[in-house]
Order: C-alpha cells, then structure tokens, then sequence
C-alpha cells in the first residue's frame, strides 16, 4: 500500500496554522484514496530534528566501518530520516515562510535529508517522489507584487527538493493569510479568503489526481 510522508514545521497549532490547515486537508483526502496506506508524520515543532553538527555531517562521507563512535551517533537520526524519505510513495510538506524563508526546523531536516552520494547527486535515492509543498505566507510575493523580490521559500525549494533530491515537486501557496488580523491589511480580506479556498480545493485535487497516479 502506498505511503506518505508528511512534514508539518510551522509553530502555530492546529487551525492556527494555515499551513497544516492546508496538509491535514490534503491528508485526509489521501486517507480516502489509500485507507489502508501507511502515513509517516513528522512534526518539526513539536519535536524538532537536531540541526546538522559536524559529527553528523562527517559521518555521511565516511566509511560506515570508519567512524568514529560520535559520527555513528549522531548519523543515526540522519540514516532514519533518509530512510523515511526513500520509503515513501509521496511527500507532504507544509512550508510556512518566517521572515522570506522556510522554518528553521524544516531547514534542519532537509540538512540531515541530503546525502550526496544516495538522496543526491547523479542519481538521488527518492528521484521521482511526488512532493507537494503547501507555502503559505502573510502577505503576496507573487510576480509583480511589491515584494516579489523577498520570495526565497519557493525558489529555495524547487532548488533543494527537484534541483538536488529530483523530487517530482508541485506547490500550494495559501497567501495574505494575516489579512484577517492586521487591520492595515483589511481591504486584502477577499482577496485572502479566495487564497484559501483555492488552497483547499487544490489539496483536495492534488491528492485525488497523486492517488490516481500511484494506482496506475
């Protein structure tokens, strides 16, 4: 049966969070295509992956039978988390941006995640994964907004996760979601209340079309 892999990193709870709001809808739809499928859940805040030392790092160049018992240590959760990703059959990330870029827990994953030599260089271990990205953020930094410049969540990852893991990577961008409570944002509540919507629907659609795909 298939199995997912879902990332939540933002630090806000439940429906708090646009971002896990988004994934926990884009979960449940895959919940009905695959009921008996598997869901690896991984939540970054809640329990935050150690960010990459240099006995971690060292370790993934070095001969397993070379290391020294720090390295064996500390590429123990590298090894889970890599083979965690190899495993599964689609990737689920909710991606809030915090001051233009991702969570610095996502960042901590995806530091333990790349290997060169296995999840990458010519020929990355999970190559092909579906991925789905949901990137919400507080305000628009689409093409041709005022700030389009300080969009690095999107450009990061399409870098990291298809430019270097190979995963087959798609976004959902939930967007102006502080509209609602900054009220020098208020004239943008429509346009945020469509953002959200669409999110939703996307999810519902990108899980059915991915559930599709693996049943192929």
């Amino acid at each position: 049966m298939a199995t997912l892999l879902h990332i939540d990193s933002s630090v806000f709870p439940g429906e708090a969070s646009s971002s896990r709001a988004v994934t926990a809808a884009f979960r449940e739809a895959w919940r009905k295509h695959h009921p008996q499928g598997t869901v690896i859940y991984r939540d970054l805040a809640a329990s935050p992956v150690a960010h990459i030392t240099a006995d971690a790092w060292s370790a993934g160049c070095t001969d397993p039978f070379d290391r020294t018992p720090e390295q064996s240590a500390a590429f123990a959760e590298r090894q889970t988390l890599i083979e965690e990703l190899e495993r599964a059959d689609a990737v689920l990330i909710g991606a809030p941006m915090y001051n233009y870029s991702v969570p610095s827990t996502l960042k901590a994953w995806l530091d333990s995640v790349l290997l060169m030599g296995r999840t990458a260089g010519a020929a990355p271990s999970a190559q092909g994964t579906p991925a789905v990205v949901v990137a919400s953020r507080g305000g628009s930094y689409a093409a041709g907004t005022p700030r389009e410049g300080f969009e690095f969540v999107q450009n990061y990852l399409e870098a990291v996760l298809r430019g270097t893991l190979g995963l087959d990577l798609d976004f959902i961008v939930p967007e102006l979601t502080m509209a609602p409570r900054n009220p020098a944002m208020s004239e943008l509540v429509p346009l945020y209340e469509a953002s959200r919507k669409r999110a939703f629907e996307d999810a519902t659609t990108k899980a059915g079309r991915l559930a599709e795909r693996l049943a192929a």
